[in-house]
């Protein structure tokens, strides 16, 4: 891709973007499309059977993004709860786009948003999506379940006035990886693990201390979503449950996370596919930031060498199984 600014760049981008085509893909042919500066990128889940019945469940906002994959996610968006309109026009056009392709089954039609409230078609997904919990968790509707009943050619009983949107939830994509060094794979032996519980909390998980993270893959560990009856609940639901997730052995971006909630700008709901980006530049810009990082590091430092010194035997850390049994029944 080229991003062209002016007609002058014009004829040498083609050019080498052409070039380039022709050597990845033996095809120089190219097409042109709008540049959406600071985009957010919204996506709105669709189910539709064999028979002809077709609906959408509304939408996840996913525009907290590095490197183009998604990182952050949350239903609603908080641009389409200020415009509760748009939903209804976004849904339309994602049932328009899925019936016009005779799809079935679940899937995922994927818009870009610009500053004024303009959508365009990006693409479709036909799978479920890593991010499908938060839209489970909003509407109650199990995705999985249905996915196996469309396919096996059953009827969707759902109608589009039944599907109605409770509360709000986040998805944070747990990564083995150091967003110091522009979020690069870490992988390796994961030693100790403290995993998040309690209501409202879903952490869907595949990984144990001792499980070896490889380096072959993407090394997504966990996805961590939360659910309350706002979205300023989740953010904060979801802060406790970061603060209680660690992960020991290898790097992960979970630090990334508790900091980016407590971001203005997210908090506000000023989300863009840039945001992780602009995020990083005002932390690097701001010397009180980095004077206080400093201070923090130094006061953890001095506590750690205090507790080495002033104990017999090595700390044994604990977890009250009163709180873990708690927790989990109250999951049920």
């Amino acid at each position: 891709m080229r991003r062209v600014n002016s007609e002058t760049e014009l004829e040498s981008s083609y050019r080498d973007a052409s070039s380039e085509a022709e050597r990845a893909f033996k095809s120089g042919e190219l097409y042109i499309e709008k540049l959406i500066l600071k985009p957010r990128h919204i996506e709105i889940q669709v189910l539709g059977d064999e028979h002809g019945h077709l609906i959408h469940l509304g939408e996840r906002e996913c525009s907290i993004q590095r490197r183009h994959q998604k990182v952050i996610e949350e239903c609603p968006s908080p641009l389409l709860a200020l415009h509760p309109e748009m939903r209804d026009r976004m849904g339309a056009a994602a049932v328009l786009a899925a019936r016009s392709a005779a799809y079935t089954n679940a899937g995922t039609v994927e818009f870009l948003v610009d500053a004024a409230c303009n959508f365009y078609f990006l693409e479709m997904n036909t799978r479920l999506q890593v991010e499908h919990p938060v839209t489970e968790l909003v509407t109650g509707i199990d995705l999985v379940h249905w996915q196996i009943r469309l396919a096996a050619g059953e009827r969707l009983t759902l109608k589009q006035e039944d599907i109605h949107w409770n509360g709000a939830a986040l998805e944070c994509r747990i990564y083995a990886e150091d967003p110091d060094n522009q979020f690069f794979p870490s992988p390796g032996r994961i030693t100790h693990m403290e995993r998040p519980t309690g209501p409202g909390i879903r952490l869907d998980s595949g990984v144990y201390p001792g499980w070896t993270v490889p380096i072959d893959y993407d090394p997504l560990l966990s996805k961590l979503a939360v659910w309350a009856d706002h979205r300023e609940g989740a953010i904060a639901r979801m802060r406790r449950a970061l603060a209680e997730y660690s992960i020991a052995g290898i790097k992960t971006n979970l630090s990334f996370f508790r900091d980016v909630l407590t971001d203005a700008a997210f908090r506000s709901g000023h989300l863009h596919t840039g945001f992780i980006d602009e995020y990083f530049e005002r932390r690097t810009g701001n010397p009180e930031v980095e004077g206080e990082l400093e201070q923090i590091a130094v006061v953890i430092a001095a506590f750690h060498s205090a507790s080495k010194l002033n104990s017999v035997e090595p700390a044994v850390h604990s977890v009250s199984k009163w709180k873990t049994l708690g927790r989990v029944e109250q999951l049920r």
